[in-house]
């Protein structure tokens, strides 16, 4: 067995998985903390490296594709300290590091382990049940039932359509993206037989919109844990698509072209909660501004997400 301590975390290999315990840094991320230990088995990984560093080096994992449900969800995009996959090492500890390293290249060769894509989860994927609150709403999920309930950033069309509730056996798809910038970014669930254009996560029922403050990428946890008790992107990928000649084609529908759900219809709550307006509302943004310093000088909001919300709002003047 070999082990290497660090700040960071302790990564230790047996032979047959690496075991990763996350440390009590200040740089350790808040999805590394609240993830907790995760054991890799061999199986899963694709390689090892170490990047010496002249302050620190880096001692990362690469694990197969679609082996494991977070990095299929997340799809690189997860900020440094939130990856669990990386450890932080001291420079005296290099040698202890590239050791580390030969012994999992070393098994990977005796065991002849497959680098090449995974066609099932090798991880587990984060325990449940879990709930995360971030942006303008709150995702709860059980293992079986995901709940989605809004606090008061939410839009006011999609907070009046009230709490939503549905099982994983009623989606098609979970997908979670990251704030960038001004750009904002969500945690999406797509159920059966939705439309294929879904409405921009402001706006979507069934969407949780993330504005880049710290619990964000917790909602990546979320995705995984439910993205884990879906089909495997392999086994939909393998499922033939059906032969025009084997089957008659439908005749066209007399529907109007746009799907339901999208087109215009008179009554306030239409227009609002399906399509964004082209221009913000100055009062209400106004007022967001005024709710958000508010929260700031009561000490809910930190400096930083304080000015991370401001910057945003001001944006979509």
């Amino acid at each position: 067995m070999v082990e290497i301590i660090q700040k960071d975390g302790t990564w230790t290999f047996d032979g047959d998985a690496v075991r990763i315990v996350p440390g009590r840094d200040k740089g350790v991320g808040l999805l590394r903390r609240t993830l907790g230990e995760v054991l890799v088995p061999l199986r899963a990984l694709a390689g090892i490296s170490y990047e010496p560093g002249r302050k620190a080096g880096r001692l990362r994992l690469r694990l197969r594709d679609g082996a494991d449900p977070l990095l299929q969800v997340t799809g690189g995009r997860l900020p440094e300290a939130s990856d669990p996959y990386r450890l932080t090492v001291e420079p005296d500890r290099g040698g202890v590091a590239e050791y580390f390293v030969d012994e999992v290249r070393n098994a990977l060769l005796l065991d002849r382990v497959d680098a090449g894509p995974a066609d099932s989860y090798l991880l587990p994927g984060p325990s449940v049940p879990i709930t995360v609150g971030a942006g303008d709403g709150t995702v709860a999920f059980d293992g079986d039932r995901v709940s989605l309930d809004w606090n008061w950033t939410t839009e006011e069309a999609k907070r009046s359509g009230g709490a939503r509730d549905f099982r994983v056996a009623d989606l098609r798809s979970v997908e979670w993206a990251p704030s960038r910038g001004l750009e904002n970014g969500w945690i999406r669930f797509a159920l059966a037989g939705a439309p294929a254009q879904s409405p921009p996560p402001k706006y979507d029922p069934h969407s949780v919109e993330l504005f880049g403050f710290k619990k964000d990428p917790l909602m990546a946890l979320v995705a995984a844990a439910v993205a884990v008790r879906m089909p495997h992107p392999a086994a939909l990928a393998s499922v033939p698509e059906p032969s025009p000649s084997s089957s008659p084609s439908p005749s066209p529908s007399p529907s109007p072209s746009l799907p339901a759900g999208f087109t215009p219809a008179p009554g306030p709550p239409a227009a609002p909660a399906l399509a964004p307006a082209p221009a913000q509302d100055h009062d209400a943004l106004l007022r967001r501004l005024r709710e958000l310093g508010e929260l700031h000088q009561a000490g809910i909001l930190t400096a930083e997400e304080f000015t991370t919300a401001k910057a945003a709002i001001l944006g979509r003047f």
